[in-house]
């Protein structure tokens, strides 16, 4: 019995072997491919998004916009034409989660900064004191790489309503004002289509794991 097995050891481990790779392989073929949803307004808390638009259930899309960068440059929506971006909200200034969504922000940065199909945005919510110099201090100040991540000022309700129209992803508890926020942590993922494919806590480490391998998963879309 033992030199039975001495003989076909050899075809044993190959047959194993074989058998792991065809098993492997089927597995492969029949897995679903993974892909992210789209998201429309009606998908997201209400307490996020504008009441004109809480019910829309399809065609979602970023708006156009205008807005100036910290190098005093316009960027509109053709900055990111047939690009995936991550979007998000905050204020040079600010003191609580700001600083750790921008030390986040700058750790994506590095991750994509040599993938062309990728860039960054974010918009100041408190646009009377982000002046062009203000947003290019703080740009210098973490690094920020112009041609990959715009830090954007302007007109304080076109980003009000970018935010709550468009991006989905601020409060309007605040001082009462008519134009009045509070922005939230949310990171926004947004396709080369403008339409939104994730929301991600960017104060939370784990959840920029996701959204970098959710980025990865989207390029996979337009190969």
């Amino acid at each position: 019995m033992l030199k039975f097995f001495a003989r076909y050891k050899t075809f044993a481990i190959v047959m194993f072997i074989l058998s792991v790779i065809i098993i492997y392989t089927i597995y492969n073929l029949y897995k679903p491919e993974e892909r992210l949803p789209i998201y429309q307004p009606d998908m997201v808390n209400a307490e996020l998004v504008d009441s004109t638009v809480q019910n829309v259930r399809k065609y979602h899309r970023i708006a156009d916009f205008k807005l100036i960068n910290q190098n005093g440059d316009t960027i509109t929506q053709d900055f990111y034409k047939n690009k995936i971006y991550v979007a998000d909200f905050f204020f040079t200034t600010c003191v609580t989660i700001c600083p750790i969504m921008t030390d986040h922000m700058v750790k994506i940065q590095e991750k994509i900064k040599d993938d062309p199909e990728v860039l960054l945005l974010s918009h100041s919510v408190f646009p009377v004191a982000d002046s062009v110099p203000a947003l290019k201090k703080y740009a210098e100040e973490k690094g920020v790489i112009d041609e990959k991540w715009n830090l954007v000022t302007g007109d304080k309700k076109q980003i009000y309503e970018l935010a709550r129209k468009s991006y989905l992803a601020t409060k309007t508890t605040g001082d009462g004002g008519k134009y009045d926020m509070i922005h939230t942590e949310n990171f926004v993922l947004v396709d080369k289509e403008r339409r939104i494919r994730g929301f991600y806590d960017g104060t939370d480490p784990k959840a920029i794991e996701q959204l970098m391998h959710d980025i990865g998963v989207l390029e996979k879309e337009y190969k």
